[in-house]
Parts: structure tokens; C-alpha cells; sequence
């Protein structure tokens, strides 16, 4: 999976916007101000997605190329080696977890406005 394959999904959901607020590098995909995903454009050699705590856990154990949030909370956020043996549709579903995960987090009237989007 190369970068523009990740930014044309990331932003393939609805309310989805890409933004560089912390540097020239870090590229990073929101949805209502709330980050789901974010990747080094220059160097590409993770993907730091959003997780439920215990499944991030469990990704980690279960796949090498899955490590703790690089520059993330570790509890909460993945680095995916998008170079290594991971599937780019594992991938895929792994962002879109992290998608839902951050919608289903916003509040109600947040949620609302995303709909009617």
C-alpha cells in the first residue's frame, strides 16, 4: 500500500479532512476535528491508527509489522508498518476501524451534523 492509496481512502469517508498541524511530514486524517489516522509523508513507514485498547493488544501480539502509537498513547493507537506482511485490505479495515471508532465517540449533535453532511 503506497501513501496515495491511504490518503484516497482516508479521505473517502464522509466528513474526512487531511491537515498538517504538528509539521511539514506528519500528515493527518480527521473527521470533525478528530484525528483517525495519521502518516510521515516523507519517509511512509507507519500508519498510526485508533484501536479499542484491548484489540490494539491483541494486533500487537498478532502481528509483527504492529506496534505501539509511535509519537501516539500507546493504549489507544497502533504504528502499522505499511512496508511489512500486512494485507492491504487488513489494512483498509484497520483505518476504518479507527474511523468509526472516533465517530462513535463524538457527541450526539457532532454525529448529527456528520450525517447531514
Amino acid at each position: 500500500m503506497n501513501i496515495e492509496e491511504v490518503r484516497n481512502y482516508c479521505l473517502s469517508f464522509k466528513g474526512a479532512e487531511e491537515k498538517m498541524p504538528f509539521d511539514d511530514s506528519a500528515l493527518v486524517f480527521s473527521v470533525k476535528d478528530k484525528m483517525f489516522c495519521l502518516t510521515d509523508i516523507y519517509s511512509f513507514d507507519f500508519i498510526n491508527v485508533k484501536c479499542d485498547p484491548d484489540e490494539a493488544i491483541e494486533l500487537r501480539a498478532q502481528y509483527e509489522d504492529v506496534t505501539p502509537g509511535y509519537h501516539m498513547n500507546k493504549k489507544h493507537w497502533n504504528s502499522i508498518n505499511p512496508q511489512g506482511t500486512i494485507s492491504d485490505s487488513l489494512i483498509k479495515e484497520w483505518i476504518k476501524n479507527s474511523y468509526d471508532l472516533v465517530v462513535s465517540k463524538l457527541s450526539k449533535k457532532r454525529q448529527k451534523e456528520l450525517q447531514e453532511e
